[in-house]
């Protein structure tokens, strides 16, 4: 049902060529966008705060033999990415930005941490009222974010509000 609206191949169209490369999804949950860009060819560090969603991403991943090295569960707080220096070339979040504390810091961590050339993508529900995600309370409006990344530092920043009917894009770079 998720499919429906959420288009993931055009989402993996819009993250660009995954093969070789090491992604961390931030907000995870059960991996739906995690085992895409798996079958796509990168590297995944799925990343929560839910110790269930992480049981969860480890327990199929073990199901699917996928060797750890190439899907790795991390638990995060709300404050920090837990990414270490050049750790990862892309960083994907769908959904659970306005779960983030401080997000200009937040982000100026996951920027200084990606490595040369790396991107963040922005996945996010439009603040309307809209037939399927959250409630509007749980919604932010794309402009906060852009200006937040801004603060950030990030220098490159794409938004999109065509590819998707319920949703924004956002990649930026550095």
């Amino acid at each position: 049902e998720r499919d429906q609206w959420q288009q993931p191949e055009k989402v993996l169209a819009f993250l660009g060529d995954l093969e070789g490369k090491k992604v961390m999804d931030i907000g995870s949950g059960t991996g739906y966008f995690s085992i895409r860009m798996l079958a796509a060819g990168a590297d995944v560090i799925s990343a929560d705060v839910d110790d269930r969603f992480l049981e969860y991403i480890a327990a199929r991943r073990d199901s699917l033999q996928i060797p750890v090295a190439n899907w790795e569960t991390r638990k995060i707080p709300y404050n920090s990415s837990s990414l270490q220096a050049g750790e990862v070339d892309k960083v994907v979040i769908v959904d659970t930005y306005h779960h983030i504390d401080n997000r200009p810091a937040y982000f100026a961590e996951v920027r200084e941490n990606l490595k040369p050339g790396g991107t963040l993508y922005v996945i996010d529900f439009f603040k309307r009222e809209l037939p399927v995600g959250p409630s509007l309370d749980h919604k932010i409006n794309k402009e906060i974010v852009v200006k937040e990344l801004q603060q950030a530092g990030y220098t490159y920043i794409e938004l999109d509000t065509t590819l998707l009917p319920y949703q924004f894009l956002i990649k930026a770079g550095f």
